[in-house]
Formats: structure tokens, sequence, C-alpha cells
């Protein structure tokens, strides 16, 4: 059982993908079901030093090891830890969609990231100012943005609020390796010996 930063950084990385509250039915196992800590609020009120532990593991290990662990969303929508080489060889070329099939709100979301890495606050009003659109509405096209790999949390551990990068920025390898010298994005084929520059001919 979990009960230290450093064995929760050893179980991210030996699972491979680690959802951090967990689900009913997750087929991952869950930061939160493993760690051995108490439950109990202080008298002071507060909360418990379990929920204290896994809040703040979810933000420190990708900020400590940005190289080997990555923080995101599952298509989902489940808060998930992941192993860096899982996410390049497994997850991103199962799961990212360009951002041109998310709707045109994410769209325009997304062009005021690339624009500008934007703090959550600052971006919602931005775009219900832009768009008319409703918190409900941004926040579904926000989550959109980030379980479909198109956006991502900066790993910055001065940054207290969630801001919000590209993720070709954050992770520029893992989205050239799947992107054609082209306008659109497209999936290559794995397991074919098809290699994602030459295949325009």
């Amino acid at each position: 059982m979990i009960k230290t930063f450093e064995d929760a950084v050893e179980f991210v990385l030996a699972n491979k993908v680690c959802t951090v509250f967990g689900a009913k039915g997750s087929p991952h196992p869950s930061l939160w079901d493993n760690t051995d800590l108490s439950e109990d609020k202080p008298d002071g009120g507060g909360w418990s030093p379990k929920v204290q532990a896994v809040w703040r593991w979810k933000n420190e290990i990708p900020n400590t090891y940005p190289d080997e662990v990555f923080y995101g969303k599952l298509p989902n929508g489940e808060a998930v830890l992941m192993e860096m080489e899982y996410l390049r060889t497994t997850h991103y070329p199962e799961h990212h969609k360009p951002v041109h099939d998310l709707g045109a709100l994410a769209e325009t979301v997304y062009a005021h990231i690339r624009e500008e890495p934007s703090f959550t606050g600052d971006l919602r009003r931005a775009v219900i100012e832009a768009t008319g659109c409703t918190k409900s509405r941004f926040d579904t096209a926000l989550k959109k943005l980030q379980c479909s790999l198109n956006i991502v949390r900066s790993n910055d551990p001065a940054l207290e609020n969630d801001q919000w990068l590209p993720f070709g920025e954050l992770y520029p390898d893992i989205e050239r390796l799947f992107q054609l010298y082209d306008q659109d994005r497209v999936r290559p084929a794995f397991g074919f010996g098809h290699d994602p520059i030459n295949t325009r001919g």
C-alpha cells in the first residue's frame, strides 16, 4: 500500500495507468484505493490526511518527474497519471482526436490557448465573452480538448492554478511522431511499417 510520495511514484510507474480517485467499474487502479492513510478529518476541520496526500500527489508527481509521468484525463473524463512511454506508444495513438472533430466551441477554446497559455478562470471569461456560451458548455469543451490530447496542464511547480497549454508545446516529440507535413493531423497506421513522414508518396 502507498504511504509516501515515493511509494506513489513507484505505484504509477509500475501500473503505467493510474487514476487519481478511481471510479466504479474502472479497469485501472487508483491512488485513492491503494493509499493507506487515515480518512479521518482533523478535529479542527479540513481534509483528511488521505485526501490531502492524494490531491497533492496528483500535481507533485508530474511536476517532479515531467519526463516520466503524464497527468491528463481518460476519454471518460477520469483524471489519470500515466507512465510516459505508455502515453507515447499506446494511449496517444489510440485516443488522440484532431481539434476540428470536437465542435466549434472546442475549436474556439483551443485557438485562445494557442494564442496564449491561459489559466482556467481567465480562459473561461474570455471564451464566454467572445461566444456567449454558458459555463457548462465551456467546461465541456475544455474537457473534450483535454481528453482528446490537444491541451495539457502546465507542469510548472510555481503555478498554484491550472494553466493550459497546447499538447504539442509540452510534448512536441509525441505530437511530431503522429503528424504529417500537412494542415490536418491524421493517425498513422501502426503495425504495418508505415512511416508517417513518407505516407504522402
